[in-house]
């Protein structure tokens, strides 16, 4: 029988996703720009593709890069709901850190719970963490850590010294996470975001 015309029961999931423009990272630091969750999850997505398309066609690998982009879209949105805790107190020691987590379990499963009982499976590896792919994580992990050094950069090169500290710490993060694509994304890509404008306008 069909149950076309019957409305559907509202859904409060995307209108929950709507704020992530809300959500505002490095809320311990003084920003010269300031960056919410939704613009960096674009950029996370963006670079995760680029590492895995650059694994396939440099390094032999067989990544899924649609499917990591999408993983990265969604990689923080339990920040909806949790706030962007910022990464030295999330890890300042294991007893915080394992209450985040379990805080971040059950994010999840809020956000999960909104959707429409058809949809919940196919947005659970997206959202729920003991669903998703190790190696679509793992990629996602770098390209997180790559956007946060670019910000840095960023930081930095407009006059911004809050944010050399963070830049060490995530320079050893990346050495943690390296890769050889990775490291192609740093040699290739990451020098032009200690350029002006007028100077990557005229880098041949």
């Amino acid at each position: 029988m069909s149950t076309s015309n019957s409305p559907a029961p509202a859904s409060h999931f995307f209108a929950q996703l709507s704020r992530m423009k809300l959500i505002y990272r490095w809320p311990l630091m003084r920003n010269i720009q300031k960056e919410n969750i939704s613009e960096h999850s674009l950029q996370v997505a963006m670079v995760a593709h680029a590492l895995a398309l650059i694994s396939n066609r440099k390094f032999g690998t067989q990544l899924d890069t649609g499917h990591i982009a999408l993983v990265a879209i969604f990689h923080d949105a339990t920040e909806i709901l949790t706030g962007d805790l910022p990464t030295p107190v999330k890890y300042q020691n294991n007893a915080i850190a394992s209450e985040y987590k379990k805080i971040e379990k059950l994010a999840e499963k809020q956000l999960l719970s909104l959707l429409p009982d058809e949809f919940i499976n196919d947005y659970r590896e997206l959202l729920d963490s003991e669903y998703q792919d190790a190696e679509a994580v793992k990629v996602v992990k770098a390209a997180d850590t790559l956007c946060a050094y670019i910000k840095c950069l960023e930081e930095i090169a407009a006059g911004n010294k809050e944010f050399v500290p963070a830049k060490r710490r995530l320079e050893t993060m990346l050495e943690e996470r390296m890769t050889p694509a990775v490291q192609y994304f740093i040699d290739v890509f990451i020098p032009g975001f200690s350029l002006t404008l007028d100077e990557m306008s005229n880098t041949p």
